[in-house]
């Protein structure tokens, strides 16, 4: 299960991995980059099928980043998480947060046996600084249902 602290820890890095980043500006992949980018998070985006996105060269494939993050943001369908996993183990990368719809039980397990931190089925705007309005609105609901990270 996720915890606020881990929650926590995951926001206070500024460099992060973007996989799934997409180049249509109506995916949430490309959202999530863009919102990250606009409150100066310094964020790289990942996308085997492009070059640029939004003007930044993109990467291939987390192997690629090897130290130039501190954590990985993963915005891919489940089947495709495990694999993306296996790369943020080698390049050495300890915390990663799979977007609401990315993770598995199985993604959640490798990363337990990998000893990878992981924020999962959580959306990460709703907790990056500054967080605007909607999603503030948001978490203040999911606070009340008693959904939030304890």
């Amino acid at each position: 299960m996720t915890s606020k602290k881990l929650v926590d820890e995951f926001i206070a890095q500024k460099n992060l991995a973007i996989v799934g980043v997409s180049r249509n500006p109506k995916k949430f992949g490309n959202y999530i980059y863009k919102e990250l980018k606009g409150k100066g998070y310094n964020v790289f985006p990942v996308n085997s099928g492009a070059e640029v996105i939004d003007g930044d060269s993109c990467y291939p494939n987390v192997k690629e980043l090897s130290g130039k993050v501190e954590g990985v943001i993963i915005n891919v369908p489940p089947e495709e998480t495990e694999k993306v996993l296996r790369d943020v183990n080698l390049a050495g990368i300890k915390k990663v947060w799979m977007q609401q719809g990315s993770q598995s039980k199985e993604a959640e397990k490798y990363c337990e046996e990998n000893g990878i931190d992981f924020v999962s089925n959580e959306c990460i705007i709703m907790f990056a600084h500054p967080t605007g309005f909607g999603h503030r609105a948001h978490r203040w609901i999911w606070g009340i249902l008693g959904k939030l990270p304890k």
